[in-house]
């Protein structure tokens, strides 16, 4: 039986003239949420490219909430297993 899921993903973005900060959220079915953030910074002389610095920056706070999501998912694992799993190996 296949059943459709969804999360949602929120991204949201502070930005001044050299620095560009994200934050990352996704609400779990289990109620759980979890959080990140990323940053870029912009160099003195490149142009004032605000997309850009948005993109680098989400990029960093996905690429992070990534990482949660597959410790959090380990732990159960082990949790529901009573064993250790290996994250770097897991696909």
């Amino acid at each position: 039986m296949n059943t459709a899921v969804g999360w949602h993903v929120e991204l949201e973005f502070e930005e001044d003239d050299q620095r560009t900060r994200a934050a990352a959220l996704v609400r779990l079915p289990d109620g759980k949420e979890v959080r990140a953030r990323g940053y870029a910074s912009r160099h003195r002389s490149d142009s004032n490219q605000p997309r850009v610095g948005e993109e680098i920056a989400g990029a960093r706070a996905l690429n992070e909430l990534a990482m949660q999501l597959l410790t959090k998912a380990h732990d159960e694992i082990d949790e529901a297993s009573g064993r250790t799993s290996h994250p770097l190996t897991f696909h």
